[in-house]
């Protein structure tokens, strides 16, 4: 059973008047919100949905960026009887009709009872929710407008969240948690991390992804310390400001993905960082995508000169199914970046593979081969995570080939990793490698060489299959530079040996990636093999480079 001190609703008891959310302004300042504040607002929006008919376990969309709206509207809809479901909010696609083909998926998989929109969102999910035949969104300020508060929460529906995968492989999957599963996960987290009510925190992740919402939103609130709220685009526009937020307010977490550290290294530079400080920080949370041991070290040598320990940096290894967090480093341990057994799947140059720590407590990570038998320390198999706060399920029809299940054998995740010494190092996904002379070459491994040769993220992705019974790996580029092609060739003809190799030249932006920022690496790979990139397909050779200045020219 999770702890109980550490309950969704319990901070509504006693909300803090001193402590609570800042929210980021426009001008450069911050809003604050008590907790006070939110728990009356949370009280208003719970009696606002009775009020509209929802009941115990009917499911409420939430279609909102971070605000005081959002924490009303998640906790709201618990203290409600009901069961929040966070769907991103149009900021996250860059065309209205991608955008609305993945919100109808949600939409159809979810199936809410009622959704509360932010103003921007109305018009996009209302002309989704009609196509669907469901009830008409409510912008949030419109629902709690002269709502007196419920004088006490309902008790708490037996799905407490109803959260989305990223959809790397395909459509975004339901993923079902429990009450329980959400609570133990927040408070095996704060045992990790040691949280406690007088460690500041600042995050700029969206809150309709698990890292964002799970990892922070939810630890920060039931754990009750305060929190700095920075919108995606805000980090994005100014990720200095992200700093100085740190170093101005003593923050000790932060949580991003590797692409988050790697935007900081392209922006900042150490010039700008002078009079600032990073002492306080004792965890800088690294997940939701392979951590670039480079990365990590250029990170630290930025910071580092400014007070930042090296042991504050804290890759980890979670998934939605898993509610969250499945393993992570201690904080103060420092990382480590090692190899599996020799003769074993490939990785990075030199095969080293940043560790992702150690199992939270109370769950249990194994390493199986293709047959399920358990692998000893060092060897390459599927990541099989079993105990607390594994999802009861999946809700709807997937449309998804992702590798990963849910059964009562635990948690299958169709990633690749190994085990040392009791610490998981993860590789990549299962169905984006090829084997080449019998050991498995992962596409994470080869953007992360591209990477290194200076190629931005989400700049390209690696597609590596069988294409008409031939062993192929596939360059995609979203607007190629001078050099890309020849790095690109080195990279794929080194480590793919006899495959047939291919680019696609696609404008900026045009590499499809999930709401959290990953290639969709295998809806990719399928509108490959059905033509629909033919016209921007060539052959990756070393001339390559050569041949685009020609046609250029």
């Amino acid at each position: 059973m999770g702890d109980r001190n550490r309950g969704l609703l319990d901070w509504l008891d006693q909300p803090s008047t001193e402590r609570g959310l800042y929210y980021a302004d426009s001008a450069d300042g911050w809003d604050f919100w008590s907790y006070r504040d939110l728990a009356a607002l949370v009280l208003r929006t719970a009696a606002a949905l009775r009020a509209q008919g929802v009941g115990q376990g009917d499911v409420v969309a939430l279609v909102l960026r971070s605000s005081p709206g959002f924490v009303a509207g998640f906790f709201g809809a618990l203290a409600a009887g009901a069961t929040p479901c966070s769907i991103p909010p149009p900021f996250a696609f860059q065309r209205a009709d991608e955008y609305e083909k993945h919100a109808s998926h949600l939409f159809a998989t979810a199936v809410p009872r009622f959704t509360v929109c932010d103003d921007e969102s109305l018009e996009q999910i209302r002309k989704v929710a009609s196509g669907l035949g469901l009830q008409e969104p409510v912008a949030f300020d419109e629902l709690v407008a002269g709502a007196e508060p419920l004088e006490r929460p309902m008790p708490l529906p037996e799905t407490a969240l109803i959260q989305f995968t990223s959809g790397s492989s395909g459509f975004s999957r339901g993923v079902l948690i429990s009450a329980d599963a959400l609570e133990t996960n927040l408070a095996g987290m704060g045992q990790w991390l040691g949280c406690a009510p007088q460690y500041p925190a600042i995050s700029w992740l969206p809150v309709h992804h698990d890292m964002g919402l799970v990892g922070f939103l939810l630890n920060v609130v039931v754990t009750g310390f305060d929190g700095w709220m920075m919108q995606p685009d805000d980090f994005i526009r100014s990720p200095l400001r992200y700093l100085r937020c740190i170093s101005d307010q003593g923050a000790v977490m932060t949580a991003m993905p590797n692409f988050g550290l790697a935007y900081i290294l392209r922006r900042v530079r150490p010039a700008d960082l002078r009079e600032l400080r990073f002492d306080s920080v004792r965890c800088v949370i690294i997940g939701a995508e392979r951590v670039d041991q480079q990365v990590l070290e250029d990170f630290h040598a930025l910071l580092g000169p400014h007070g930042l320990d090296r042991g504050a940096l804290l890759p980890a290894y979670g998934s939605a199914e898993a509610t969250l967090a499945v393993t992570g480093l201690a904080p103060g341990e420092g990382w480590s970046a090692q190899a599996p057994d020799a003769g074993d799947s490939a990785s990075l140059a030199g095969a080293a593979v940043v560790g992702c720590g150690r199992p939270l407590e109370g769950r249990t990570v194994r390493i199986l081969s293709e047959e399920g038998e358990e692998l000893p320390d060092g060897r390459v198999g599927e990541i099989v995570v079993t105990g607390v706060s594994i999802a009861s399920g999946y809700i709807g029809t997937t449309g998804s080939a992702s590798g990963t299940s849910v059964d009562d054998g635990g948690l299958a995740t169709g990633d690749a990793g190994f085990l040392r010494d009791g610490q998981l190092f993860v590789i990549g996904r299962l169905g984006d490698g090829l084997k080449v002379n019998g050991k498995m070459v992962f596409a994470e491994s080869l953007e992360a060489l591209l990477h290194h040769r200076g190629i931005p993220e989400r700049r390209v992705a690696v597609l590596l299959g069988v294409r008409d019974g031939v062993p192929t790996g596939v360059a995609v580029f979203g607007g190629v530079r001078p050099g890309w092609r020849e790095a690109a060739h080195e990279v794929l003809s080194e480590w793919l040996g006899d495959a047939e190799l291919h680019m696609v030249e696609l404008p900026r932006g045009g590499v499809s990636v999930t709401s959290s920022g990953k290639p969709r690496r295998r809806v990719i790979w399928k509108a490959l093999c059905a033509g629909e990139f033919d016209a921007t397909t060539r052959p990756l050779t070393a001339e390559a480079e050569a041949d685009a200045q020609v046609a250029a020219d």
